[in-house]
């Protein structure tokens, strides 16, 4: 999901594969299996949009746990690199994981922006990734062969929010804000496309999240007397500009966002009784506490006893993407050209969905879903091609 960025080819001699082992040049092992895999977590750990990088960590490291508790042959070590979401960082954290930590494998980066930056960066040191949260659709559109994503990109969210707020909303005058980022912009761009697809009528604006005051934004909303608007960014700077829409008199706009603002930091910023009924989309699938999927609920009580938390945003695709790679270590994979190789073959029923990933890194399944604040809470509503208003 999501920040801005141009990649970057950085010159870095393909090395470590995690363990005690050194990958020689034709992608063979020269040395016995390692004791112990270090597969990385990287994204914005500390930094303002750390709300929805912790749920994902905290997945990958519940089922690499789970993994190390019946005493394998080979463990592994789950490596957090705190990004803070800053793509510069994320580069020399990258460098960080191969030449001196020896990444076999790295979940991440968590947002899109980092991963134009990384990518480059993996693909050269022939590290696998698969990240839980990074949607920009030009990502699958490199020819990278370590890169994978666990979730779909916007080119299906965009769409996919976009149909519902001209179905399921009704909406026929939509203003349309991003944050200029890597990720908030092309969101938008697929949903104002959509929404024109449609025969919405589509107002368009920008602003920029690093400012507080989205005054001359704002009212150019009120002027529009839209019977919707959708932001692309991120829950930081949601959340306020929701709280200035209402606090300009915009009550009647349904306020809609993606999977960006899909965190509690977005009724925090808003004020809940603002926040009341807002409606995000996302490509990921939340473990509400009503859940009766038997695999589901399993997950989401084991989350919730090892953090003392819901399961929020991405904690499930995390928890998969984890998974793809200890299954690749518990087959035998410890080199990281074997680790990608297994990656391209996986095929299992997972938390979140059936992981099955394409030839550019794209995993196969493509459900958007709908979310809305409900008495001060983000609740489930459903599949967007299915879900309904009260």
């Amino acid at each position: 999901m999501l920040a801005a960025g141009v990649a970057l080819t950085l010159g870095l001699a393909a090395c470590g594969d995690g363990g005690t082992e050194a990958k020689p040049a034709d992608g063979g092992s020269n040395a016995a299996a390692p004791s112990t895999v270090k597969i990385g977590f990287m994204g914005d750990l500390t930094g303002p949009n750390a709300g929805i990088v912790i749920p994902p960590r905290n997945g990958a490291k519940l089922v690499i746990d789970e993994y190390n508790k019946t005493n394998p042959a080979v463990k592994i070590e789950l490596v957090e690199y705190d990004s803070q979401g800053d793509a510069s960082k994320a580069v020399a954290l990258a460098q960080q994981a191969i030449k001196t930590d020896k990444i076999a494998g790295l979940i991440g980066p968590a947002f899109s922006g980092e991963s134009a930056q990384v990518g480059p960066v993996l693909e050269e040191a022939e590290i696998p990734s698969i990240t839980a949260s990074a949607t920009n659709t030009k990502l699958a559109e490199n020819g990278w062969k370590f890169w994978h994503r666990v979730l779909p990109n916007d080119g299906v969210q965009g769409p996919g929010i976009a149909d519902f707020i001209a179905g399921a909303a009704a909406a026929k005058n939509v203003f349309v804000i991003d944050d200029k980022s890597e990720y908030g912009k092309p969101l938008a761009d697929a949903v104002r496309t959509q929404l024109g697809t449609k025969g919405v009528k589509v107002t368009n604006d920008s602003l920029d999240p690093a400012e507080s005051d989205y005054s001359s934004v704002v009212n150019k909303v009120a002027a529009a007397k839209p019977d919707a608007l959708f932001f692309g960014g991120y829950y930081a700077a949601g959340g306020n500009l929701l709280k200035q829409l209402r606090d300009k008199g915009v009550k009647d706009a349904k306020f809609f966002s993606g999977d960006g603002s899909l965190d509690k930091g977005l009724i925090d910023g808003a004020g809940a009784p603002n926040a009341e009924g807002a409606l995000v989309g996302c490509p990921c699938y939340i473990a509400t506490p009503d859940v009766t999927d038997a695999k589901v609920k399993g997950f989401a009580d084991s989350y919730k006893a090892a953090f003392s938390a819901e399961p929020a945003i991405y904690a499930a695709e995390g928890y998969d993407a984890a998974t793809v790679f200890v299954e690749a270590v518990k087959a035998g994979n410890t080199t990281t050209d074997k680790i990608n190789a297994f990656i391209g073959t996986v095929d299992l029923a997972g938390v979140s969905k059936q992981v099955k990933f394409a030839a550019n890194g794209e995993v196969e399944a493509k459900d958007i879903y709908m979310y809305q604040v409900k008495d001060g809470a983000i609740t489930l509503l459903g599949k967007a091609s299915e879900a309904k208003l009260g």
